[in-house]
Order: structure tokens, then C-alpha cells, then sequence
């Protein structure tokens, strides 16, 4: 008799068990259009950001170029902005999608 109650009880603890299992939720990584869409533009701003940090570096190389060939200092400064508005514009592109 002790052993039909035993299993019984085995038998209902294993049903509880594998019911729990069921009821658990499973981890879910739903990727929807909207998270591609946020990661996109993410992505385009973080190219934006290193085209304009290209761009200063490019500048202070083509100002420092001047300035050792004995160019005018005004001159070397305008040639400097030149090149850093190019890579805003660059970056512009880059951030909003708008092929180059």
C-alpha cells in the first residue's frame, strides 16, 4: 500500500514539475522593424561621427601643411575650414542616408 501511495505522489510531483516547465516563459529576442530601423540610424550617426572627427584631423594636417610651406595665416585658416565644412557636409550625407 505504502508503495502505490509513492508513486502516486512520484507520479503528481512529476506532472507538477513538467507543467511548471511549460508555464516558465522561454528568453525571446524579438528583432522587430522598428528596433532595425533604431539600430540603422544608430549605425548612420556613428559614421557621421567619425567622418567629422576625419574631417578636423584633415584640417589641422592640411593647416599645419600650409603653415610649414610659408603660406599666409589667414590663408592657411580658410583652407582649414574649407576642409572641415566639406566634412560636415560628408557627414550630413552620411546621417540623414542620402547617397554619395
Amino acid at each position: 500500500m505504502n508503495r502505490k501511495i509513492g508513486l502516486r505522489v512520484g507520479a503528481l510531483g512529476l506532472a507538477l514539475v513538467t507543467t511548471g516547465l511549460l508555464v516558465i516563459p522561454q528568453p525571446a529576442y524579438p528583432q522587430t522593424q522598428g528596433m532595425e530601423r533604431r539600430q540603422n540610424r544608430r549605425g548612420n550617426r556613428d559614421d557621421a561621427r567619425d567622418e567629422r572627427q576625419d574631417g578636423r584631423h584633415e584640417g589641422r594636417d592640411v593647416k599645419k601643411e600650409c603653415k610649414d610651406a610659408g603660406g599666409n595665416p589667414m590663408e592657411c585658416r580658410h583652407q582649414k575650414r574649407a576642409t572641415k565644412h566639406e566634412a560636415r557636409e560628408k557627414s550630413r550625407d552620411t546621417r540623414m542616408g542620402t547617397p554619395q
